[in-house]
């Protein structure tokens, strides 16, 4: 199962990461304890729309960005997972004949 939360924190950090950002920057930009924007990253605790255009507002990215990456990562998780479930179809035996 696609962990939106994983996904999400995964998203924040590389943001972060690219832009030269450390958690305490971010923290002090987006008001946001660096505690817990580190738990969001880490996806063990789900961010709240206000929190998360805080955090979009401190790495100076738009919402609609982070939630369409966010989006077509989850997709990409779904169609792996759905393509490790499609049985794999064995080849028929073949039909022997005899000739009498």
């Amino acid at each position: 199962m696609v962990l939106v939360r994983r996904v999400l924190g995964d998203v924040l950090r590389s943001l972060r990461m690219q832009r030269g950002l450390t958690l305490r920057e971010v923290s002090a930009a987006a008001r946001v304890s660096l505690g817990y924007i580190s738990e969001i990253e880490r996806g063990q605790k789900e961010a709240s729309s206000e929190l998360l255009a805080s955090l979009c507002a401190a790495l100076e990215v738009p919402l609609s960005d982070v939630l369409r990456e966010v989006s077509d990562l989850v997709a990409v998780e779904e169609a792996a997972a759905a393509l490790i479930r499609i049985p794999v179809a064995t080849p028929a035996a073949p039909v022997v004949t005899s000739a009498a």
